[in-house]
């Protein structure tokens, strides 16, 4: 039951993360959406797995939190309830197949690995090009604001 809550939980805060309007509220919802992942490792037996992702979560979170704020505009309007709710809505349907169908949460060895090794040793690939993606989405956002304190100093 645990894994269903956490699963609904993540699949809510990513929806929320990807359409709402105001940057700093979708960063918030993205850092659920990392320590959700994060949970879901702790229950599964991926202690070490868990931090790397808290770890690399809080310093995607500094960099959009500080980029959101310098380079984001500010909206003229605000978010409604009525459109948050939808979304939530929307984000609880989707999350209706990790409820409903057979989803293990367990700590079940699948063909000899156990979930740790599975996810450092099968999956040590997505690690790093999640890294990658970080890596690169940090020098942009140091590119774009470098360019624009040369626009303000000139």
């Amino acid at each position: 039951m645990m894994f269903e809550i956490l699963a609904v939980g993540l699949i809510i805060s990513a929806v929320l993360a990807l359409f709402l309007d105001e940057v700093i509220y979708s960063v918030a919802a993205l850092a659920g959406t990392f320590f959700f992942t994060a949970f879901i490792y702790v229950e599964n037996g991926a202690l070490y797995a868990a931090i790397f992702q808290i770890a690399v979560g809080v310093g995607t979170l500094a960099i959009l939190f500080l980029s959101g704020e310098m380079l984001g505009d500010k909206p003229k309007m605000k978010t409604s309830p009525k459109r948050t709710g939808a979304l939530v809505g929307i984000g609880a349907v989707l999350s209706l197949p990790a409820i409903f169908l057979s989803v293990s949460g367990s700590t079940g060895t699948t063909s000899g690995l156990d979930f740790g090794d599975a996810l450092w040793n099968v999956r040590g690939l997505d690690v790093v090009l999640q890294a990658l993606v970080i890596l690169t989405m940090a020098l942009g956002i140091a590119i774009v604001l470098n360019e624009k304190k040369k626009k303000g100093g000139q």
